[in-house]
């Protein structure tokens, strides 16, 4: 059995407080529901025990939070879930609210990965799309549909080539080596960059 082994108030919420259990920070509780079940230091826990108090006390709490978190922006299921863990809410309380998005369609991982790679497209690579859709928690599989979408990646290349090359001298070798690098960092392909430079090199 483990052990509360401090209970200190939150310094940006005083109505709530983190819990830690044998030495370690577990979670985050409104204070209210700590006095409700009186917690106190020395209090013998279960993991088990003290994620049902908060899912019970706190899931609606934890909802309206995630809510407002989305006013601002679409966000994926990841990310609402990573806002809820610094938050101190535990797994139970993260998949009710997961959960509850999803039912009221403010979650749709599939429609973000659509809207983020066209808004992306017209100034980043497919590449790097790709790899940032990846890091938000997006699957392969609506990242390659969201992708699919997408188009006029040369025309994008070609954007960032002349904004990168603005105010420089394009006959030096060096610029337009790294420019073509510049390019691959925006995650364009080798080809998609190369044409790019063709066709600048075909203009001047």
């Amino acid at each position: 059995m483990a052990e509360i082994t401090a209970i200190t108030p939150q310094k940006k919420d005083k109505t709530r407080c983190n819990i830690e259990v044998d030495g370690r920070f577990f979670c985050g509780m409104k204070l209210v529901t700590v006095m409700q079940h009186r917690l106190k230091v020395g209090t013998a826990v279960t993991a088990e025990s003290l994620s049902e108090i908060q899912l019970e006390s706190e899931k609606e709490t934890a909802l309206d939070k995630a809510l407002f978190h989305i006013t601002a922006t679409m966000k994926t299921e990841r990310e609402i879930r990573d806002f809820l863990k610094k938050k101190g809410y535990l797994p139970d309380v993260c998949d009710y609210v997961v959960a509850k998005m999803r039912e009221y369609n403010f979650l749709d991982d599939s429609a973000y990965a659509r809207a983020y790679a066209e808004s992306m497209s017209k100034k980043k690579g497919s590449r790097l799309i790709a790899m940032e859709l990846k890091q938000k928690g997006i699957s392969d599989e609506a990242i390659e549909e969201a992708l699919s979408e997408i188009s006029g990646e040369e025309d994008a290349a070609k954007r960032a080539l002349e904004k990168y090359l603005r105010g420089k001298d394009v006959t030096d070798k060096k610029v337009i080596q790294r420019a073509y690098a510049n390019l691959l960092s925006k995650g364009f392909d080798h080809e998609t960059a190369r044409r790019a430079l063709e066709g600048l090199c075909d203009e001047d």
